[in-house]
């Protein structure tokens, strides 16, 4: 007569069946997920470059250390943010979306500059079906290389998860990878600032005068103990990130002095250029909103949605539920530092995918971008008024304008492919 086999044998051999499926499973996506990337990449570099009649080629200048673009004429930026490229064999149709949107808007606004404000990855597993945020990087990189124009990026608090392939420094070595993508002017920054991404870019005009700077932060992931972003804890701004800003500031102020100084002319005209360019013209771009953006929307809706003495509505609505603004809690000095410097005009950023405002806030523009996402919030796929760009055109004597645009309509020709519903935002605010 056979004895019975001990418990411990049959829970030993439950467990080892369950660790050969496992691994089998493990083995099985990646393999789907490396043939799904080969075919995310194909599609990458199937678009044509974009046609420029005269497109501006950024230099570094000796001057102020920064990549610089020359240009008497109005410079145009177009904002892009959140487009959540998983990269996975879950995600593959909608990166397929996702990419196709951003090519369109670039085809169409032709910039002279894109910037991304993060959240260009979006490597959550169950979701994407990957860990992987360098796959992502590299279809995005990919594409715009293809289509030749000149961008770059800040991070969000999705783009590097502590679960994800790779940290902040690798992802920051991809981009900044100039032999693989010359046309990303993405830069790491300062080692001794915190975050990696703490950059500027210069426009200036012929004279050699800086019309007008572009500073992109680092604004960082969660904080505390939040590692995963449960219960979302969001990071700012760090003050040594606020330092560095101010310091940018008075160098760039003081190249306007002295090139204006070197300039041929009388000192009437000297006198008019320093008043107009001795505080140089600023925009600052980054991923998670000041809390300066609630602070002024609140006070905006609590004075029955309409202007006040000190908020101004430029355009746009807040469309996430419950009228949230998702900005960190923690305590920092950049709204402050910026209101005291004088440089900085305007603000922008992503994050919160239904929110596409724009208001003037003690005479600080603070602006959403609209999102590209098709994957991280639940059946936005299917929903149109919030996916968008933010186009901005900065002029010769350093003032700015910017307006949102929606995907869905007849210039960005591969949107009118798609069947969405245009939902109302708010209905207390101008969607």
């Amino acid at each position: 007569m056979a004895k019975a086999k001990p418990k411990k044998h049959i829970v030993r051999n439950i467990l080892l069946v369950l660790l050969v499926v496992i691994v089998l499973g493990v083995a099985a996506c990646m393999a789907v997920n490396t043939l799904t990337n080969t075919k995310l990449m194909t599609y990458a570099k199937s678009f044509s470059p974009i046609a420029y009649s005269d497109q501006l080629k950024p230099e570094r200048d000796r001057q102020t250390g920064c990549v610089t673009f020359v240009t008497d004429d109005d410079f145009r930026v177009l904002q892009i943010s959140d487009i959540h490229i998983g990269g996975g064999f879950l995600s593959y149709q909608k990166d397929l979306k996702a990419l196709t949107c951003v090519a369109s808007m670039i085809a169409a606004e032709k910039p002279d500059l894109v910037i991304f404000t993060g959240d260009q990855a979006f490597p959550i597993p169950h979701i994407a079906g990957t860990l992987n945020n360098i796959r992502p990087v590299h279809a995005l990189c990919s594409m715009m290389e293809k289509l030749g124009v000149y961008w770059t990026v800040c991070f969000g608090n999705h783009d590097t998860e502590v679960f994800s392939l790779a940290n902040r420094a690798k992802i920051s070595s991809i981009y900044g990878d100039r032999t693989l993508y010359p046309h990303c002017l993405f830069e790491t920054g300062p080692e001794e600032v915190d975050g990696y991404g703490n950059y500027a870019i210069n426009v200036k005009n012929t004279q050699g005068i800086i019309a007008n700077t572009f500073y992109v932060l680092d604004s960082h992931a969660y904080t505390g103990t939040d590692y995963f972003g449960i219960f979302l804890r969001y990071d700012n701004i760090h003050q040594n990130q606020i330092d560095w800003y101010k310091a940018q500031i008075e160098k760039m102020n003081a190249a306007n002095r002295q090139t204006i100084a070197e300039l041929n002319m009388t000192e009437t005209q000297a006198a008019e250029l320093t008043r107009q360019y001795g505080m140089v013209k600023s925009l600052l771009f980054f991923h998670i909103p000041l809390k300066e953006y609630r602070t002024a929307f609140r006070e905006y809706a609590d004075n029955g949605y309409q202007d006040t003495t000190d908020v101004k509505l430029i355009y746009g609505s807040v469309g996430e539920e419950g009228e949230l603004i998702y900005c960190s809690e923690k305590e920092d000095e950049l709204f402050e530092t910026v209101l005291a410097e004088g440089s900085t005009q305007g603000i922008f950023c992503g994050h919160d995918h239904y929110n596409n405002f724009s208001l003037e806030y003690k005479g600080i523009r603070l602006t959403y971008c609209g999102s590209v996402d098709y994957l991280a919030y639940r059946d936005i796929e299917q929903i149109g008024s919030q996916r968008g760009c933010t186009t901005i055109v900065t002029h010769s004597d350093g003032t700015f304008d910017n307006e949102k645009e929606n995907y869905y309509q007849p210039k960005y020709e591969s949107s009118m492919s798609e069947q969405v519903t245009m939902q109302r935002l708010n209905p207390n605010m101008e969607n």
